[in-house]
């Protein structure tokens, strides 16, 4: 390996031994004995034992302090047990990053993700470009680049296009880089709806600056609250861990026994998936959920309703068996069964029976007319139960028509969706009060210790050798945004006043800290599109066009913060310095955005009738488009008749006042019974589960449940060797490779190349009505 020096690779030498311990640390913050919080909790689960005098890598034989007094490995408890027993400490600070070969396929790879993801905006398929397909997608790639082409040994030349092998650290850049790319722009939504519904067509100058300013701004603001949304250990990211656990297999001690087993392992599992894939989506989709509720009584609406679910929108999926992990598992989303915490999948499942019950009590009594229209679904209704023509209220500028809102009356949702908006408001409330009883000591301390520099996790510790970005960095992001963003509302026709910017822009630094812990403790990702757009229906009442701009602003600038912290954390799991996480991201950001406004264009100007009309073909739709106009419209055209006092409901706002009081009976219940475990209590997944299942295929609960007990619960505390070792590897290799099989299947099988190749009907593959057999289809 060439000696490349680490331009990032901090001068000044750190004493490990001036900083205090992990014990001194915890004592710090204590909370007063009745008022523990859930990571005090995790603490004192250990035991007691002293914790990670030595490094051990999670291939190796279990270390003596992780025994219990039987001599077997104890149960892997909390957030330092998860992220030093199952993570890899080590590093090698000389490791090459910036090479030719890196930038080369990042910005490739980003190229690529950006057009088929801005493709597929524009396809019935919704297909996403998933970071595990990438991470093994760039690893084949560069090792194939190390092994083919000449070495540093052949000369300069040769030197500077492969200079070594192919290291994690360039793996895990390409992988950030491309990543960010995967997904359409929010601005892109926008856009889109200016040009196809409001005629307006924003230049590429403005377009790109929009871009700019609403994808970076939330890096900036990920940079100034890394100290507690990235640094502490109890800050996990738990959908990272099968990432961190295959980049260690790819790259570390490859040689060794152990590590050469858990790689057989993952490309069997990987391999095993990707075939039998091929089965429940393709050759026998009644595998996608058998209920024997179903084959026994096939003739009952309200069977259809609880027990059907192998279906899109057909029903709640109760007890149904699926064999497909394309739903069983994590779908390439932040909540899965093998990764996600067990107080996350507690709180989820409990949420989701919760959501039967509600569901079927309101159905039964006519909730919110439930009757009239279909058990699921997400489309507006007129009163009588047929689809509602929003365009028969709004003038030709889409401002609201109140004399014709008279004639046709306002539209209805079916009552499961407005559960699920009910559900989601809730949450938000729930979030803020969750994080502020739970978390406002640790983040408190997190603060101080980045202040003093005496933050204890043993990765952020490996980190100190290099250099940080400065605070002053990300402040320049920020600002330089908000400028962009004000240049731009007036220049790009956004109907949003400057004022109404600076509201979106506040409202987007109050909800980030809330939203990125507790995505960061749990996995689960708050909706706060809502909140946004509510507000800028107070803000800019009447005008659909200036919501969409104060809902980007409001919102993505959360997600894309997010998206920073996440791979901050992620370069701190694998050493990648911080100033090349950030510059690989800006990277990837502006080529992604740049490219996916190009497509976007030329897909508008080539398919405009397509993308407008409802059904479009088998191979254009803008049904995403019509779908993020349509709640810009309710919610900026509508919002006073539909959600103020009087209406049907009205009720929907209020849950976010509503939310706020949700986690204080576990707080009381807490002190009063400080063992039970309520304050590890996840309220916001619950709250947002009462409407989970309003939408999609709902036959993979039942497995999901099961595979999440059996993982997080029986493996992690029976079985923690096993589960040190294989249980996040086989995590990526399950979604690896069935987002392997979606994509592949997704050209050659179901249109996305232009054809559709069917597969001939048989028991498991039936020509009419459900997969699962319920003959009865939804009224």
């Amino acid at each position: 390996m060439v000696n490349v020096r680490n331009p990032f690779k901090r001068q000044t030498s750190v004493d490990a031994t001036t900083m205090p311990t992990l014990e001194q640390r915890l004592s710090d913050e204590r909370e007063p004995e009745d008022v523990k919080s859930p990571l005090d909790e995790k603490d004192e689960a250990l035991g007691g034992v002293e914790q990670h005098h030595e490094i051990h890598n999670p291939w190796d034989h279990v270390a003596a302090e992780d025994l219990d007094e039987n001599g077997k490995e104890r149960a892997i408890e909390g957030a330092e047990d998860l992220t030093t027993r199952c993570i890899s400490l080590e590093d090698d600070p000389e490791m090459p990053i910036y090479t030719f070969r890196m930038f080369f396929l990042g910005i490739g790879l980003t190229a690529f993700a950006a057009v088929l993801g801005q493709i597929f905006y524009f396809r019935p398929q919704t297909v996403y470009v998933s970071a595990l397909f990438l991470q093994v997608i760039s690893f084949i790639i560069g090792r194939a680049w190390g092994a083919v082409m000449p070495n540093a040994r052949r000369g300069k030349i040769w030197a500077f296009l492969n200079p070594c092998v192919f290291t994690l650290k360039e793996h895990v850049a390409i992988n950030i880089m491309c990543s960010t790319a995967t997904a359409s722009a929010s601005a892109i939504s926008v856009f889109a709806a200016d040009e196809l519904y409001y005629n307006i067509e924003p230049n590429y100058g403005v377009a790109i600056f929009t871009l700019m300013a609403s994808q970076l701004f939330g890096y900036g603001l990920a940079g100034l609250t890394r100290a507690f949304c990235v640094f502490p250990t109890w800050i996990v990211y738990p959908n990272l861990l099968p990432q961190v656990q295959l980049f260690d297999a790819l790259h570390r001690e490859k040689d060794a026994s152990a590590q050469k087993k858990r790689l057989k392992l993952f490309w069997i599992v990987f391999i095993s998936i990707f075939c039998w894939e091929f089965v429940p989506e393709f050759i026998a989709p009644t595998l996608t959920g058998i209920s024997i509720f179903c084959l026994a009584k096939r003739d009952s609406p309200w069977f259809t309703r609880i027990f059907g679910g192998a279906n899109g929108n057909e029903g709640l999926g109760l007890f149904s068996i699926c064999l497909d992990w394309n739903y069983v598992g994590s779908g390439g989303g932040a909540l899965g069964a093998l990764f996600s915490p067990i107080t996350t999948q507690i709180s989820q499942y409990s949420g989701i029976l919760l959501c039967i019950l509600i569901f079927c009590a309101g159905y039964a009594g006519n909730l919110w007319n439930a009757k009239s229209f279909p058990f699921l679904s997400q489309q507006l209704f007129f009163l009588n139960g047929s689809v509602y023509d929003q365009t028969l209220i709004l003038n030709p500028d889409f401002s609201l028509n109140k004399t014709a809102l008279e004639v046709y009356g306002l539209p209805w949702y079916s009552m499961t969706n407005a559960m699920y908006y009910l559900g989601c408001n809730l949450a938000i409330g729930a979030t803020f009060t969750h994080i502020g009883l739970w978390y406002w000591r640790p983040i408190v301390n997190a603060v101080k210790s980045f202040k003093s520099r005496s933050e204890t996790d043993p990765h952020y510790q490996k980190m100190l050798v290099y250099r940080e970005v400065p605070m002053w960095v990300y402040g320049g992001i920020m600002l330089s945004s908000f400028a962009m963003a004000m240049a731009t509302i007036y220049t790009g026709h956004a109907e949003l006043p400057w004022w109404a910017l600076i509201v979106a822009i506040v409202l987007a630094i109050f909800l980030f800290p809330f939203v990125c812990i507790i995505n960061a403790i749990t996995g689960f990702s708050t909706e706060v599109q809502q909140l946004a757009q509510m507000l800028g229906a107070v803000v800019v009442p009447g005008n659909p066009q200036a919501n969409m701009y104060f809902t980007l602003y409001g919102v993505n600038a959360c997600g894309q913060g997010i998206a920073l912290a996440r791979d901050l954390k992620l370069g701190q799991y694998t050493k990648l310095p911080p100033i090349a996480t950030l510059i690989v991201q800006v990277i990837g950001t502006v080529v992604g955005a740049i490219l996916q406004l190009i497509i976007m264009k030329d897909v508008i100007n080539a398919q405009r009738p397509l993308l407008l009309s409802t059904q479009g073909s088998n191979i254009w739709s803008g049904q995403q488009v019509q779908s993020f106009n349509s709640q810009a419209v309710s919610w900026g055209a509508l919002a006073k008749e539909f959600y103020g006092h009087g209406s049907p409901y009205a009720i929907i706002p209020y849950c976010i006042l509503i939310g706020l009081a949700v986690p204080l009976p576990f707080y009381v219940l807490h002190r009063f019974f400080p063992r039970a475990g309520f304050n590890t209590y996840v309220t916001p997944v619950t709250c947002w589960c009462l409407g989970n299942l309003s939408v999609g295929i709902n036959s993979s609960i039942f497995m999901t449940v099961c595979l999440g007990f059996f993982s997080q619960f029986y493996l992690r505390k029976y079985k923690a060797t096993w589960f040190r070792k294989y249980n996040y590897l086989c995590s990526a290799a399950l979604d690896g490779g069935t987002q392997l099989f979606v994509f592949v299947a997704t050209f050659a099988l179901f249109g996305a190349g232009g054809s559709t190749v069917s597969m001939p009907n048989w028991a498991l593959n039936p020509a009419t009505g459900n997969y699962d057999y319920w003959s009865l289809r939804q009224k």
